[in-house]
């Protein structure tokens, strides 16, 4: 019971993503769920952290690029290249990390928008002998079959990934029930008591950054394989908002916030986008409209609402029982 208690929402989340499958297109459910995982690091460095990254897109790049190398250059097995997408991504954050978390507030957000820019322009341009460059790297027909999950058929591919996605919701789940996740908390908010404590706020910093920027380079490695094809726009620093977005539209440091702002930012991008050609005006309003009536986003604000809901039944009965 204890075990289902924990896994409740988590199983009922993904579940109901799985049934809206049967009701929309399959292409529109595997971009949510991946934008999903790129949005969760991305969250659990705001909303845990205090860190608001605008440098996201070369993290993903990083994890993609990773993929895109190994699928393109030495094998063809998928399952490999999103592990090595994943590593890429582990390895770089512990190279930087040490460095960019010793920053705070501003700073950091303009040193990570600063590395999407260089990555950009290595992709686009200095590395072009290896990248391509604005051609990309095409790969879609090297990527072999696999038993079981075939990921070049789209809908074993959704049903992988939203497996996966389910796997990094617990993961994530874990860790704000932690003594780790509290300490990622309590250096947002009070890093001096924190350290007071006994605990290093570098070293809590730094974990953190490493896990919520290898969550995106698992997203970027993903997308390569779902599209068979990497190119710099991945990195572009004109997306360097958009993870920033998908988090404050779900609401920030919430569970479920990726998922329901995936699902609110790609929805409006593919409906908007067929009636105006600059359907991001409409989300910018609709970003300020949620911040001034429901500043926890969407899922934050309906949360507390669905909770009482489903559970306004129990206090009367257990008031009756006393």
């Amino acid at each position: 019971m204890n075990a289902l208690r924990w896994w409740w929402g988590i199983l009922l989340t993904f579940a109901l993503l799985g049934i809206a499958r049967v009701f929309l297109p399959l292409p529109f459910m595997n971009e949510v769920v991946i934008f999903s995982i790129y949005a969760m690091g991305c969250n659990f460095l705001i909303g845990r952290v205090g860190y608001i990254s605008f440098g996201q897109p070369a993290y993903l790049a990083f994890g993609a690029y990773a993929c895109a190398f190994y699928l393109f250059y030495f094998g063809t097995n998928p399952y490999v290249g999103i592990l090595v997408g994943v590593l890429g991504g582990l390895i770089v954050s512990l190279l930087i990390g040490p460095l960019f978390v010793r920053l705070r507030s501003d700073y950091f957000a303009m040193v990570n928008l600063a590395l999407a820019v260089i990555v950009f322009y290595l992709t686009q341009k200095v590395l072009v002998g290896i990248t391509h460059g604005d051609n990309g790297l095409w790969f879609l027909t090297r990527i072999s079959s696999t038993p079981l999950l075939d990921l070049t058929i789209p809908s074993h591919f959704f049903i992988f990934s939203l497996l996966l996605a389910a796997l990094v919701w617990a993961f994530y789940k874990y860790l704000d029930d932690s003594i780790y996740g509290a300490c990622c908390l309590a250096t947002k908010i009070n890093e001096n008591k924190l350290q007071f404590l006994g605990y290093h706020n570098f070293s809590i910093r730094l974990l953190a950054f490493v896990i919520a920027n290898s969550t995106t380079a698992l997203a970027g490695a993903m997308y390569a394989v779902y599209l068979g094809f990497v190119s710099p726009e991945m990195a572009s620093p004109s997306r360097a908002a958009d993870p920033v977005i998908v988090t404050i539209l779900g609401g920030v440091g919430t569970l479920f916030g990726p998922i329901v702002g995936a699902i609110a930012y790609t929805g409006m991008k593919d409906v908007i986008s067929k009636l105006i050609g600059n359907w991001e005006l409409f989300i910018g309003f609709l970003l300020v409209f949620i911040m001034l009536v429901a500043d926890k986003g969407i899922w934050g604000s309906l949360a507390p609402v669905l909770e009482k809901w489903l559970f306004r039944r129990k206090s009367p009965d257990s008031r009756g029982h006393d």
